[in-house]
């Protein structure tokens, strides 16, 4: 008992005793990290004042050579001004020199001046008085005059005013008379020799009346493929082209007979195509009819691309483009439309480059004035106006337009393009064997019947054939039925007979096919 008691408080002593050595240690720890940051403080302070001192001579430095700097560009500057100053000093000093000089010489001047104006105003003085002698002596004669006369001079003098008034008209009329004799025959003369040059230095083709072509073939046998069985071949071609296919004795060859030169070339192509293959059917036929057409229309466009870099004519509008294309196919009086306006547009070309106009205006102009005779559908309006409507619409000139319209004198003419546009037009279809009037009344007959069976309902294509002698018409299968058929070619017959006039019968076709088509898979 005392034992552990012993224990416990020797521990308890212990442990005070360790705690308060721990104090003593802490202390003296505490006192040495005191004395320490102390130490690296005053350190740190030094450093901080030696870099301050450092820093301040730096920028005192800086500053002094900034400030010299400054002095030397303001020196430089103040001596600049000093030479400035200098110079225009020595400007005016030069001025004032010279202005002195010019002050010397006007001052001589005027003295020189003010002695001849002296003497003028002395001469002056005796002329005054000799021009008094000279009137008063005048007077006196014209008095004497006056009584020898017995006319007062006012009297005379309207007298002979009268008379060499009445002499100058007179002599004014012959010479003005004259004039215009001359100027007439002169201008004449001009217009005529500009006129035979132009004509002459163009040549042109003569018209040819043609409405067939020829497909030539290796053998007769190939004829019996074409026109296929109980014909149904050459009833497909002409059905689908609008052309007569004419298949004779001759040898070696089958005529296409049609109007309309676009049907032919579409009709001579396929069947040109169809004969290379050797596939003739109706199903085949239709078929290389529509692409032959698709290639038609393409060789057009570029016809018409060929014709104006031929004739050097830039910046055309794709639709104008298309529109000389077509000419190609179009027919005037029997004169090829798009031979005819290419020749107006080297006649203008000629003409303009003789008169001193714009040659290239002048050939755009010429090369238009037709293009109202081709147009997409059919118009009530005349052509020229049509086509200058077409022209303003895709952008032409106004002299262009003015030109295309006033060439059959439908509107005024209101620049030199239009009168020259009109001479050359008439220059190239009053020419010798240019036209023939009678294959575009028939042409014109042949698209007249065409448009009458057009009229009707149900009408899906007609065809004018055996030259206008017989009318052929198909008809929508679902729209028309074979009892309507025969009252249709009754009524499109009493039209024709009604609306037209012709020579000899008119024969109307209706044609009405039904097709059953499936297919095999």
């Amino acid at each position: 008992m005392d034992s552990t008691l012993l224990i416990v408080i020797a521990t308890i002593v212990g442990i005070c005793v360790g705690f308060g050595i721990a104090k003593m240690i802490e202390k003296s720890n505490v006192s040495n990290l005191i004395k320490n940051a102390k130490k690296e403080a005053a350190s740190i302070l030094k450093d901080a004042k030696a870099d301050a001192e450092t820093e301040k001579k730096h920028k005192i430095l800086q500053a002094k050579e900034k400030f010299i700097e400054l002095k030397s560009e303001h020196e430089q500057v103040i001596l600049g001004r000093d030479k400035k100053i200098a110079e225009a000093e020595k400007r005016t000093r030069d001025k004032e020199s010279q202005i002195s000089n010019e002050l010397a010489k006007t001052k001589k001047v005027n003295d020189e001046a003010e002695a001849k104006i002296s003497e003028y105003n002395k001469k002056s003085e005796l002329l005054e008085i000799k021009q008094a002698e000279v009137d008063k002596m005048h007077k006196s004669q014209v008095e004497q005059l006056e009584t020898i006369a017995g006319l007062s001079a006012d009297d005379a003098k309207n007298q002979l005013i009268d008379s060499l008034k009445a002499e100058a008209k007179s002599n004014a009329m012959s010479y003005i008379q004259d004039t215009l004799e001359e100027a007439k025959l002169t201008a004449q003369q001009e217009a005529k020799k500009i006129i035979i040059n132009t004509i002459q230095r163009v040549g042109t083709e003569e018209a040819v009346e043609n409405c067939v072509s020829v497909f030539n073939i290796e053998s007769d046998d190939v004829k019996g493929r074409i026109i296929g069985r109980e014909g149904r071949n050459i009833r497909a071609i002409e059905a689908a082209t609008g052309v007569e296919i004419i298949v004779d004795d001759t040898p070696e060859a089958i005529i296409l007979s049609c109007f309309d030169p676009v049907r032919r070339e579409i009709a001579r192509l396929a069947l040109h195509k169809l004969v290379t293959d050797g596939r003739i059917h109706p199903a085949r036929i239709e078929e290389v009819v529509a692409k032959t057409a698709k290639q038609i229309d393409d060789e057009i466009i570029e016809v018409g691309k060929r014709t104006v870099i031929d004739l050097g004519i830039h910046g055309l509008h794709p639709e104008l483009i298309k529109v000389v294309g077509r000419m190609k196919y179009r027919s005037s009086y029997g004169q090829n439309l798009l031979q005819h306006s290419r020749e107006v547009a080297k006649l203008c070309g000629l003409m303009a480059a003789e008169l001193g106009l714009n040659v290239k205006l002048a050939k755009r102009a010429g090369l238009l004035h037709d293009i109202g005779k081709v147009p997409d559908t059919e118009s009530d309006l005349p052509h020229a106006i049509l086509g200058m409507q077409w022209a303003e619409k895709y952008g032409e000139k106004e002299e262009v337009c003015n030109a295309i319209g006033a060439h059959h004198d439908e509107i005024e003419m209101k620049s030199l393009l239009s009168p020259i546009v009109q001479v050359c037009d008439a220059i190239s279809g009053a020419r010798p064997g240019a036209r023939r009037q009678v294959l575009d009344s028939y042409i014109q007959r042949l698209k007249d019947l065409e448009d009458i069976a057009f009229g009707f309902n149900g009408v899906k294509n007609a065809y004018a054939i055996q030259a206008g002698r017989e009318l052929r018409v198909i008809v929508e299968s679902e729209k028309v039925t074979d009892e309507n058929a025969a009252s249709l070619s009754f009524d499109i017959s009493q039209k024709i007979q009604t609306e037209m006039t012709y020579p000899g019968q008119v024969k109307v076709t209706v044609i009405r096919e039904t097709r059953a088509v499936n297919i095999a898979k």
